[in-house]
């Protein structure tokens, strides 16, 4: 396995009120700048459920440098809990698009979507794109546009036992993948005719954090973290209004996402993931939770095959996982969690990472 690490371009450790950085995505600007928007919590705890903001940054240069951070969204305006994991998307009429989670509690976690008309200045109300409260996780840099025209949404439903809006011990880990799709353009959504649930019976995980990407010939393949030593993928030939039943893939992987997106003006598919399964007798530090090494391989044949992988970080003692990915002219930029042992959690440190294209592509 090739090592091809790139350049660190921004790198955000926890620091006194900000005791974690983490997830987030990339879009390119009317400018010419690139916009990144990414979760940064504040107080005191970094759990999921404590207090986050969401800010920007941007850059003039492709990603090789980055403003300083501005507040785009806080949880009060919403009386929520908690805001995080972002996608952002260019709308049909030009708007930028900001998709992300806001959590009421465990009777009401979903993803919306609010809009800017002027390049992210300002910021529309929020819609709600899960139609029913409940429990949906949506990962970062998940959204995705089909060529069609159609907005694709993957998310976990979860099921909460009781009526406590904040004790988890009465959450069920064992995710259901639900795709939620909209015609016209994130004003309303309905959800996908069926879901799909982990054929396997003694799973705590069942098919966490989805993903999607739409293949050539419009179909259309979804994959979801498991606690069963890889990804399962579902297929759509229908736009995502039907999918199959959930199958193994060829990503071993603990239970940690998998991130996916095509090389524009390429045949090539870029996956980026954890390889190394949960196994019984590997040992590693608590912080990692097996999200080591963090790698990348591509595929010229729409993900039957995958080869030139290359490792993006190797650090034994680190986690790194919730990766997103974003094109420039000639690079690739990754934006993932980087926690090592000195920052006490795997999902605290923000890293970007820029790679250029010809050193992954083959020549």
């Amino acid at each position: 396995m090739q090592l091809i690490q790139g350049n660190v371009v921004l790198d955000l450790r926890p620091g006194p009120g900000n005791p974690r950085n983490s997830e987030g995505a990339f879009l390119d600007l009317a400018d010419g700048r690139l916009l990144f928007v990414y979760s940064r919590f504040i107080g005191e705890s970094s759990g999921d459920a404590a207090l986050a903001c969401l800010v920007k940054r941007t850059s003039n240069d492709e990603g090789e440098t980055w403003s300083s951070d501005e507040i785009v969204a806080r949880p009060d305006e919403h009386d929520a809990m908690n805001i995080m994991s972002v996608s952002l998307q260019r709308m049909q009429n030009g708007d930028i698009g900001l998709f992300y989670l806001i959590r009421f509690g465990l009777h009401d976690t979903r993803l919306h979507l609010r809009r800017s008309t002027d390049e992210g200045k300002t910021w529309g109300e929020a819609i709600c794109c899960v139609p029913g409260p409940g429990y949906y996780v949506t990962n970062n840099d998940r959204v995705i546009r089909l060529a069609s025209g159609r907005l694709v949404i993957p998310a976990a439903y979860h099921k909460v036992r009781g009526e406590s809006k904040t004790d988890f011990r009465s959450f069920d880990g064992r995710g259901v993948a639900h795709f939620y799709l909209s015609d016209d353009d994130g004003a309303t959504w309905r959800e996908a005719r069926n879901f799909c649930v982990l054929p396997y019976s003694r799973t705590k995980s069942g098919l966490q954090e989805p993903g999607v990407i739409e293949l050539s010939g419009g179909r259309l393949w979804a994959w979801a973290r498991t606690d069963v030593g890889c990804q399962y993928g579902m297929m759509s030939a229908d736009g995502g209004e039907t999918w199959s039943p959930a199958e193994p893939t060829p990503f071993s992987s603990p239970n940690s996402p998998l991130s996916m997106k095509r090389i524009p003006a390429t045949d090539w598919l870029l996956a980026v993931w954890n390889p190394i399964p949960d196994y019984l007798t590997r040992e590693y530090p608590k912080i990692s939770g097996g999200r080591t090494p963090l790698v990348g391989a591509l595929s010229h044949d729409e993900g039957m095959t995958w080869t030139n992988l290359f490792a993006v970080e190797q650090e034994e003692n680190g986690g790194f996982c919730y990766t997103a990915i974003h094109f420039t002219s000639d690079s690739v930029l990754l934006a993932y969690c980087a926690g090592e042992l000195e920052d006490k959690s795997r999902l605290a440190r923000l890293k970007v990472r820029k790679i250029r294209l010809s050193e992954m592509i083959p020549s």
